[in-house]
């Protein structure tokens, strides 16, 4: 068995029952009234744990009710936290020494969010990526792959989380070589696109499977710098695998729409547009979200989504655009299991998606307007600049 879908005990078993059950099964895109009940259940069971521990949670629980996302349940009201919070504010339900792991979601510079994990959080959120990286058979011991990461090269007192998960996905197959993107240069980070590019060349020629890993923008880029140098298509080894995350923010002006990037990488590296996946998570909310084979985020059995209206907040039926927030009882570390997130997005039925799964699945639009906060893509961007 994989190290990573070990079990793993909740830190008070009496006080989270459910969370631990629910956390537990091990299907990941598990539905159904009895899991409906039991998600309400550990969400009772999650706001009476942060209620007693946070002052903060504990005036919000005790506030006039907002109306409750429909997807949580009927009779559990959870207030909800923007996640733009976490940016200004350091606020745990534990005590400082029970913090396992200490991570940011900014580069070098801007506004960073603040988030602790107890030993708990974090491996629940870990064995959450496992479940569903099993369920695609995506985890190969016995299959070396070479590793071609697009984030940021690790590098002493680095708290990025887009670095410690894209290392992390490193364990799900052994790691025969491995180069990175965005290269340490002692004083900062810089992209080595020309190295991205002799990598590519390199693993082409062996026997083994690439693993992509990372910021789509900066996949982009190498390809598009491939055409530019005259460089023909790859056809790199069966079973390789693109699984990307961090979005295109902070250069939308050279995004494309997500079909032609895809139909970009298959044409020049050869990967089915099965093996391409894009994925949605953040150091506030780590529950992951990860494309099925029609490329649809659905919303595994730990959480829960909805849409709120970007005027009122209130929650808005399928299929209408608004803020998306993420609800998960796992984190017992931060009060952080209703989080309104900054990205527009909009909710639909799981029979909406021609593929086997049936939970809803969710569409990111963009970022809701212009702020000053910036996110580890942002900060990876910049790194682009001048290079086109």
């Amino acid at each position: 068995m994989n190290p990573h879908l070990a079990p793993v005990e909740v830190p008070d078993p009496a006080a989270l029952t459910h969370v631990q059950r629910l956390c537990d099964i091990p299907s990941p895109y598990t539905s159904g009234p009895e899991a409906d009940a039991l998600f309400e259940a550990a969400m009772a069971e999650s706001n009476a744990w942060h209620a007693q521990r946070s002052p903060l949670f504990r005036a919000l629980f005790d506030d006039v009710p907002e109306a409750p996302a429909p997807t949580v349940g009927a009779h559990t009201r959870t207030p909800l936290l923007h996640a733009n919070f976490f940016k200004r504010h350091e606020v745990l339900s534990i005590p400082r020494d029970e913090v396992f792991l200490h991570l940011t979601s900014s580069g070098t510079t801007g506004q960073k969010s603040q988030m602790f994990y107890d030993r708990w959080t974090i491996r629940s959120a870990q064995r959450m990526v496992a479940r569903i990286f099993d369920h695609y058979g995506w985890i190969t011991p016995d299959q070396p792959v070479n590793y071609l990461l697009y984030s940021y090269e690790p590098a002493p007192q680095l708290r990025l989380g887009t670095s410690f998960t894209d290392n992390y996905l490193c364990d799900f197959a052994p790691a025969h070589h491995t180069t990175h993107a965005l290269r340490h240069t002692g004083s900062g980070h810089a992209f080595d696109v020309h190295g991205c590019i002799d990598a590519l060349r390199r693993y082409a020629e062996e026997d083994r499977p690439v693993r992509i890993l990372g910021f789509p923008a900066f996949l982009h880029f190498t390809l598009e710098r491939m055409r530019a140098a005259g460089i023909p298509p790859l056809e790199l080894p069966p079973g390789s695998l693109v699984v990307l995350g961090g979005g295109w923010k902070g250069h939308a002006d050279q995004q494309i729409a997500k079909a032609d990037f895809y139909d970009e990488v298959t044409g020049q590296l050869g990967i089915p547009p099965e093996r391409i996946r894009d994925t949605y998570g953040s150091v506030e909310h780590c529950v992951p979200y990860v494309e099925c084979s029609h490329h649809r985020l659905h919303v595994p059995v730990w959480s829960r989504a909805a849409i709120r209206d970007t005027r009122t907040l209130q929650p808005l039926p399928y299929g209408q655009p608004g803020y998306l927030h993420l609800v998960s009882p796992y984190i017992t570390s931060v009060p952080a299991h209703s989080v309104v997130m900054g990205d527009l997005a909009s909710l639909h039925p799981g029979d909406d998606c021609p593929c086997d799964l049936t939970t809803p699945w969710f569409t990111i639009h963009g970022r809701a307007g212009v702020s000053r906060n910036r996110s580890c893509a942002v900060a990876a961007a910049e790194l682009l600049k001048g290079m086109s």
